[in-house]
């Protein structure tokens, strides 16, 4: 007995710390800064090692992919920085204009000459040189959450009527992702669908109209999946990559490989072979496979661990806020980087049928990359809205 209650001592006390730690006001603020700024920085190690046989065959330069993420990187950073410093008021003031933005250039993507089609997706605006090359459904994910919440925010006890719930956001949604579906580009759409059933969620609307929302994204889902032959083979393969292991099947064999040749314990930072040209998208959709096989379990462990603060993080400031503009926007910032990252690493391993979507904060490009951040300075900007965090923050800078 006396063993037992020795061996129960540490643990106890190690639950009492960080029990302690989640009291204070600043929690959320410095879990989201450093689970962010921890999956950056593995980000860039990962997109470093590897790109450079890519970017070497592809440009005669080793490092040109890497540099352009550092450089997209700094531009995240800085756009997050001035989203963290922001007022609610300013931000409220942003979204329909950042809204409409991101449709114009959703339209313009159908535009012959100006979109441009990246493997089979004609999701892409070419601004003059593939460094300037923007996904305008990124910036979608933004504005559809900032616009949902300031719609819901402003029409308050109206919510109280079904009709005001949909309308306008459920014709809106489904605009949105009928321009991203008409690309091409069933991942984004699966994303967008989730961030609407979140902030539908949040909100709480009654059981009939979330079930209804949810029925009818497993209709238009299953409808376009089912329409094209080159979705219903990815389902197919997804059941067995074995059928087709030097086609259709060959990028989701390469990932098990990848994960089965790390092994345990990996092997070795920038030792990994199917980077060399075998695993396609090694730096960009399935640079996970690639932390697998160079890192091991332990760093595929840890980007795991890491989403899963970012997650925690996120409910918590919209659980404690009290704005409900506030609420719903980092629940549906939340819904989109932790179900965009569910959505990646199934793909990679291969629990869920590859979509095409990169793992946030981590694959390569800047296009995913600099939204991804600015919604992460909103969600440092919306934890300073915790009940005693401004008055911590002051009392910091003042020490």
């Amino acid at each position: 007995m006396a063993n037992q209650t020795d061996r129960e001592a540490p643990a106890a006390g190690v639950v009492a710390a960080v029990s302690r730690l989640l009291r204070r006001p600043l929690a959320s603020y410095h879990l989201v800064l450093g689970s962010t700024g921890l999956l950056v920085v593995l980000g860039l190690v990962m997109v470093f090692s590897a790109s450079t046989f890519t970017s070497q065959h592809a440009y005669g330069d080793p490092y040109r992919i890497f540099i352009r993420q550092v450089v997209l990187c700094v531009v995240g950073v800085g756009v997050g920085w001035l989203a963290a410093r922001s007022k609610i008021s300013t931000v409220r003031r942003l979204a329909v204009p950042l809204m409409v933005i991101a449709v114009a250039l959703l339209l313009a993507t159908y535009v012959p000459g100006v979109g441009v089609t990246v493997n089979g997706t004609r999701a892409w605006l070419d601004l003059g040189s593939e460094l300037f090359r923007i996904q305008p459904s990124e910036l979608a994910k933004l504005g559809l959450v900032l616009w949902g919440a300031h719609m819901f925010a402003r029409k308050g006890s109206l919510l109280r009527q079904w009709k005001h719930i949909a309308l306008p956001f459920v014709p809106v949604a489904a605009v949105i992702v009928a321009l991203t579906v008409g690309q091409n580009d069933l991942g984004t759409s699966l994303i967008l669908m989730g961030i609407v059933l979140a902030m539908l969620w949040v909100l709480g609307v009654p059981t009939w109209l979330f079930g209804l929302a949810l029925g009818g994204v497993a209709v238009v889902a299953t409808y376009f999946v089912t329409n094209a032959a080159h979705r219903m083979n990815r389902v197919s393969i997804f059941l067995d990559p074995w059928q087709d292991p030097q086609g259709t099947g060959y990028q989701s064999i390469q990932a098990i490989y990848a994960f089965a040749e790390g092994g345990w314990w990996g092997r070795g930072l920038g030792a990994s072979s199917e980077k060399l040209g075998r695993l396609p998208e090694a730096h960009t959709d399935f640079i996970f496979a690639i932390i697998g096989e160079e890192l091991g379990l332990p760093g595929t462990f840890v980007v795991i661990g890491l989403f899963g603060v970012l997650g925690y993080a996120g409910i918590r400031i919209a659980w404690r806020a009290r704005d409900p503009f506030v609420r719903l926007a980092a629940a549906g910032i939340t819904a989109w980087l932790v179900g965009q990252a569910l959505v990646n690493l199934g793909s990679v391993l291969g629990v869920l049928p590859v979509v095409g979507v990169p793992l946030p904060l981590v694959s390569y490009g800047g296009s995913a990359l600099v939204p991804t951040i600015a919604a992460i300075g909103l969600l440092v900007c919306f934890a300073k809205e915790e009940p005693g965090a401004r008055a911590a923050l002051k009392a910091k800078r003042r020490r």
